[in-house]
């Protein structure tokens, strides 16, 4: 039983392994194969590497996607390390077999002709290694890049140098296809942050170790130490191997690798490894993951089992894209189908040639189209083409140490230099170039210090700086020769700013002073003619008092400035001191006096409006009256006006302007004072205008670039005089125009400054000064000096040093001793100096007057709207403004309390002339007041006056008044100190 079904189990196994091979079989029969090209250099291992990741991708790739329909058949060619080799093969695969894309070639030199192809036959051209930037140029959209364009890895160079701040680099290249192709984009990226390519060293892939050697020594003598190195091997080991047999891998030196030989660094021989230690290098960023692990193991044993005989090599990133661009192709093919895998054949006449024969793929189009849609996670990355390549995500910055390269950072187009991609924030957008952001770097020759990026030349001990000869102006610099030892001894101001500045460097420079000047000590040449020394080469820095102007940096680079800058006038000047009998109008201007003279009336005006009801002093006829208004006013200018104020508004605008008289006085007695007794020194000249128009000689410093200034100030060359010293300047100056002098004098600001301080009270400098930079010093196009020194310029002018240096050569000469206290005057006082003053006594008499004439309208405002004509109410309102206001307490009957009341018999309608006339109660006998207050409510009397007395007689002949009763009853009742009779 047992037995029986032991025999039905092994049967039904059998079965089912025969139904399997059956299905595979039928699953075998089924599948499409499509042709693809591989052209490679079979016996490099470049090539090998290839054709081996290329299978095992397709493996890889069918074994997991077993249910697709097509299968692609890999046709390989050998392109025998020959571009005409690899475009036979390509022609060869494209006619004969039809291959619907090919996978290759190796170099950028064999892709040329293979892109032209490809778009002929519009069959996709796929690159895993063919870099070189030219070949976008070809603009075919078959060729499609499964690799970096060298140019995407510029700006993470650039931004090595931005890190470290270098200025100058040596471009050495490969002298083909692949060589040249990065140079433009890299010469340009440099040249946009101010980085001079100093020097571009082509070597061809043939050279020998001696050629080799030949091209270091000359870059040895140069003084640029940092070297961007674009090759591949094996050009690139024997290249260091000799760079550091010759000494150029030590101390100071710099060392760039693109990826073209930074992603090769796994596979140097150990002892080319070791020629470049210190060494930096860029290369593409892979992600590490277990499938690139795995694979790496499985590529490994493949590659020893298919060439045993070769040596132990290992995957670079090269492999992964031929992998990768492997899978891109299966999937791609997959997407399109198989439903035309023919080419279409032109028209073959008889004299054509095989490139004429060439037939159109059906298929071309569409696959191209899949292929640029293709997007997946590859063993390299993320692999998916942008414009016909890849794009770069990240690339890796290695050190080279050791047996290998250690990583220090990553670069991304998005945020710059940094430590770690995993701490990078992705919503950041901070783009950083910071040398801080790198991990520790070690440098050839194993310095403490990142190298400064140049040295000075070995076959040049010391720099030659030239210094002017001059006869004048020793403080700033002074030659002197020795006449036993010929030696040459240099000194000044700028030369011991110029030491400084060199000292504080953080590197020691070597040189040497070296006079412009003849033999027998006299000037070679101006100042332009020295600058120019630097252009010829002659000289490697010109240090001395050089002025930085537009004409000369087109020949040398200058410094940062280390003195004051611009071009003043000089002239003489003399004591103004007038002996004028007006000269008591001088210490005000002109509208000072008239706005002063303007505020006295009006002051006096506002015064009489407010006090002329209520104060006697400011009535009686108007000829009096407008007397008293500017005598009032103008008396108040020494406070000796004898009217008395009543007005508490009158009071108030007096208070401040006395305020603004006391000001005004104390000014004008200072400023005359000072007019007549101190020394007025002012300027002869004080424009250019006025001395071109006189055509007065002018005088510049021999060798200066003034002269170039004037001449464009379009003054007369004829009236141009020359002098050397300040000597001979002050000779000149003071002789003047007309004796054989000048009139005025053009220089910079520092030897003016100097001058002056030597003849203080002679000369002064006149504005406006014109813009020109200060000294500084000059050194040859380009030089990497510039930069430094500037920076140490700015440390040493903000420093104490620099004090401590314009004292020893200026401190004695710029303490000028003012003995006779004469000293330049100032302008005369201007109401710009009292608008405000003005501006509030102005304000606050404008108002008292508002408030008094709103007063007394108030106060007749039964006048105001009444129903007369607007003219009769001002006559009216004139009248009543002319009298007296007898309400108000100035004008109380002695003894009298202040009762507030309006005027009583104006109120009733009695005649203003007649209430004038009417006698004060003091002046009315008893009997009279009886009289008048026994005639009931209302009485009439008539007042005569004559001699010593008085009589009154009632009577209505002449001028009856009419007074109320009770008025006159009050008075008598005053007077006999009765009360007042009730009506």
């Amino acid at each position: 039983m047992r037995n029986d079904l032991a025999q039905q189990g092994f049967a039904l196994f059998f079965l089912s392994l025969w139904v399997l091979f059956i299905e595979m079989g039928m699953a075998q029969n089924t599948t499409i194969p499509v042709n693809v090209g591989v052209v490679l250099d079979f016996d490099t291992s470049f090539g090998k590497m290839g054709l081996s990741c290329i299978p095992m991708a397709l493996s890889d790739f069918y074994a997991s996607h077993g249910n697709y329909k097509t299968r692609l058949v890999l046709k390989t060619r050998d392109s025998r390390r020959d571009v005409v080799g690899a475009a036979a093969a390509a022609l060869d695969l494209i006619q004969n077999e039809e291959v619907q894309a090919i996978i290759g070639p190796g170099s950028s030199m064999q892709a040329n002709f293979l892109i032209v192809l490809g778009q002929k036959a519009q069959v996709p051209i796929i690159s895993f290694s063919a870099s070189s930037p030219s070949l976008s140029s070809l603009r075919s959209q078959y060729f499609i890049r499964a690799t970096l364009n060298d140019s995407a890895q510029v700006p993470a160079i650039i931004a090595i140098f931005q890190a470290f701040e270098w200025r100058e680099a040596v471009l050495i290249y490969v002298d083909n296809e692949y060589g040249d192709g990065i140079i433009p984009y890299m010469t340009d990226a440099l040249q946009g942050i101010d980085v001079r390519v100093t020097y571009r060293s082509v070597i061809s892939p043939s050279a020998t170790d001696d050629q080799i050697g030949e091209e270091l020594y000359k870059l040895m003598t140069m003084q640029t130490r940092v070297f961007i190195v674009h090759m591949v091997t094996p050009l690139g080991s024997r290249f260091f191997t000799k760079a550091d047999e010759i000494g150029m891998m030590e101390e100071g030196y710099v060392w760039i690798l693109t990826d073209g030989l930074t992603d090769l660094l796994s596979t140097l021989d150990p002892l080319v490894i070791d020629s470049m230690q210190g060494v930096l290098g860029i290369k593409p960023h892979v992600p590490r993951t277990k499938e690139l692990e795995n694979f790496r193991v499985r590529w490994k044993r493949k590659f020893q089992q298919d060439h045993p005989k070769d040596e132990t090599s290992e995957l670079n990133i090269f492999g992964l894209w031929a992998y990768d661009a492997a899978s891109a192709l299966a999937m791609a093919v997959e997407k399109v189908g198989a439903t035309n895998l023919s080419f279409q054949k032109t028209n073959i006449s008889s004299n054509s040639t095989d490139l004429d024969t060439i037939g159109v793929s059906q298929i071309g189009p569409k696959l191209l189209q899949s292929l640029l849609s293709t997007k997946f996670k590859g063993l390299s990355g993320d692999f998916q083409i942008f414009d016909g390549q890849l794009h770069p995500t990240a690339f890796q910055i290695v050190n080279v140490i050791g047996k290998g390269e250690r990583g220090i950072g990553f670069w991304t187009p998005k945020n710059g230099i940094i430590r770690r991609l995993k701490f990078t924030n992705a919503n950041s957008n901070t783009y950083s170039t910071s040398k801080d952001n790198l991990g520790a770097i070690v440098w050839p020759g194993e310095p403490t210090y990142f190298p400064k990026g140049w040295v000075l030349p070995v076959n040049e001990k010391k720099l030659k700086i030239g210094v002017p000869v001059k006869d004048g102006f020793s403080e700033f610099v002074k030659v002197t020769w020795d006449p036993n030892t010929n030696a040459t001894k240099v000194t000044g101001y700028c030369i011991d700013v110029f030491d400084a500045v060199m000292g504080s460097l953080p590197y020691a420079v070597p040189y040497e002073y070296i006079p412009f000047g003849t033999p027998d000590g006299k000037p070679a040449g101006n100042y332009n003619d020295l600058i120019y020394q630097v252009f010829l080469k002659k000289y490697d820095a010109v240090v001395g008092d050089t002025t930085i102007v537009a004409n000369r940096s087109n020949y040398v680079d200058f410094t940062l400035p280390y003195t004051e800058s611009g071009v003043s006038m000089i002239v003489p000047i003399k004591d103004n001191k007038s002996k004028s009998a007006w000269i008591f109008l001088k210490p005000l201007t002109w509208d000072l006096w008239v706005t002063s003279a303007c505020f006295f009336v009006f002051i006096g005006f506002v015064i009489w409006v407010l006090e002329h009801r209520i104060n006697e002093d400011f009535r009686g006829p108007p000829s009096h009256q407008v007397g008293t208004i500017f005598w009032f006013s103008f008396s108040t200018m020494v406070f000796a006006q004898k009217e008395r104020i009543v007005s508490n508004l009158a009071r108030f605008v007096m208070i401040i302007w006395f305020f603004v008289v006391l000001i005004l006085t104390q000014s004008y007695t200072a400023s005359l004072t000072s007019m007549l007794t101190v020394q007025q020194l002012q300027p002869t000249v004080t424009d250019i205008k006025e001395l071109r128009a006189k055509d007065e000689y002018v005088g510049y410093q021999q060798g200066s670039f003034v002269l170039g200034f004037l001449k464009r100030m379009n003054f007369d060359e004829s009236k141009f005089r020359i002098y050397n010293s300040p000597e001979e300047l002050a000779e000149l100056i003071s002789k003047g125009s007309a004796n054989g002098g000048i009139a005025a004098a053009f220089d910079e600001i520092p030897y003016m400054k100097l001058f002056i301080a030597q003849h203080c009270s002679k000369y002064t400098m006149v504005q406006p000064t014109y813009k020109f930079d200060g000294f500084g010093f000059a050194f040859p196009r380009g030089s990497p000096l510039v930069q430094d020194v500037s920076r140490a310029v700015l440390k040493v002018t903000e420093g104490d040093e620099m004090v401590k240096i314009e004292k020893e050569w200026f401190g004695k000469k710029t303490s000028c001793s003012d003995d006779n206290g004469s000293s330049l005057s100032s302008n005369n006082i201007s109401l710009d100096s009292f608008w405000g003053l003005f501006l509030i006594a102005g304000a606050t008499s404008s108002l008292a007057l508002i408030i008094g004439i709103a007063m007394f309208l108030h106060k007749h405002r039964v006048v105001v709207m009444g129903e007369d004509s607007v003219s009769e109410k001002i006559k009216t309102l004139a009248t009543r403004f002319d009298q007296k206001d007898l309400s108000s307490h100035t004008f109380r009957i002695p003894d009298q309390p202040y009762s507030g009341s309006t005027e009583p018999m104006a109120a009733v309608g009695a005649s203003p002339s007649v209430i004038n006339c009417l006698p004060r109660p003091s002046t009315l006998s008893n009997q009279t007041i009886n009289e008048i207050s026994l005639s009931g409510e209302q009485g009439t009397f008539s007042s005569e006056h004559g001699g010593g007395g008085s009589s009154t007689t009632p009577s209505r002949q002449s001028s009856p008044v009419i007074v109320p009763a009770v008025e006159l009853v009050n008075l008598n009742q005053e007077r006999t100190n009765i009360p007042p009779t009730s009506h």
